[in-house]
């Protein structure tokens, strides 16, 4: 990583060093800050310094050192995400059904090995324990079952199950022994 940002910048230096000899053995021209500027900036103009720049910025160690020890861009990232307009832009993004289920896809995996080691955890536990029992909750949960609602949505996933091949072939199979059984009594009798 450091050979290709080396040469490039050694070109660089190797080419000032010699535009400066020149005007000193010309003793005609003294170079000054603007006209530095214009030079590097032409030879960041050419395909060469182009390209340089390219491999340069598409180097990944680069860009890891780039982004990671930058203590400005980590702060900014904190102070942005703790701000109004960050809790505003968080707030937006969930809203949006398809980043929501993203970041949730994104992390499955750790949000999964958490609550497997929180159900480990003893105190968890019995915080959890402590919630369900909770005669408000209780209340509540008992509420949402009596509700119209859910007796809908409880009556169509009856239906649904009834109307599965599995289902239908284990009622059968139910039906019939317990005929079998009732022929059964019938005959002792």
């Amino acid at each position: 990583m450091f050979r290709k940002l080396l040469f490039p910048l050694l070109y660089l230096s190797i080419f000032i060093i010699l535009a400066g000899c020149s005007t000193q053995a010309q003793g005609a021209e003294e170079f000054d800050y603007d006209q530095t500027k214009k030079m590097v900036v032409d030879i960041l103009k050419t395909d060469d310094g182009k390209k340089a720049l390219k491999e340069v910025l598409a180097d990944e160690q680069f860009k890891s050192d780039l982004v990671m020890d930058n203590t400005v861009v980590n702060d900014s990232i904190k102070s942005t995400l703790v701000s109004s307009k960050g809790k505003d832009f968080w707030k937006a993004a969930f809203e949006d059904p398809e980043f929501a289920k993203a970041y949730a896809e994104s992390m499955k995996e750790e949000n999964q090995a958490l609550l497997k080691s929180l159900l480990n955890d003893p105190e968890y536990r019995s915080k959890l324990i402590e919630i369900l029992h909770d005669p408000e909750l209780e209340k509540e949960l008992a509420d949402l079952l009596k509700s119209t609602e859910y007796r809908e949505h409880l009556k169509g996933v009856i239906s649904e199950t009834f109307e599965s091949p599995v289902y239908q072939a284990k009622i059968q199979d139910i039906l019939l022994k317990a005929a079998s059984e009732q022929t059964k009594k019938d005959s002792k009798k």
